[in-house]
């Protein structure tokens, strides 16, 4: 199978990154399930964090968002999405999880905008 011009290439680094996409939304729900008193405001933040983070990075950061931003602003919105998720796991009384998180997803961020710069 050969890639047309309009099927962009998957490596390993996008792979990657969608699971730490995955981990910082799921993260974030856990955060606010496990910081916060439940019922009440618990499930509101539980819920509300992830939703935030999701509808942030399909508005801007996905394949197909809905505004399209340059380079700088995709990164400013990944950046403060996977910073939430590094946060609430400080919070929660991890910091190895949060430091190693912080580390991949630092790596990966670094490689994938790299690969986005005119060559």
């Amino acid at each position: 199978m050969t890639d047309t011009p309009n099927t962009p290439a998957i490596g390993p680094n996008d792979i990657l990154r969608f699971f730490l996409e995955l981990f910082a939304f799921v993260s974030l729900g856990i955060w606010g399930f496990l910081a916060w008193p439940l019922p009440w405001p618990g499930v509101l933040i539980g819920i509300g964090a992830p939703a935030l983070a999701i509808l942030a990075w399909a508005l801007f950061v996905s394949p197909k968002a809905v505004f399209r931003v340059d380079a700088f602003g995709r990164a400013l919105v990944e950046l403060a999405v996977m910073l939430s998720a590094a946060f609430a796991w400080w919070g929660l009384g991890q910091p190895i999880v949060a430091v190693l998180f912080t580390v991949v997803a630092t790596v990966s961020g670094i490689l994938h905008g790299r690969s986005q710069l005119p060559r």
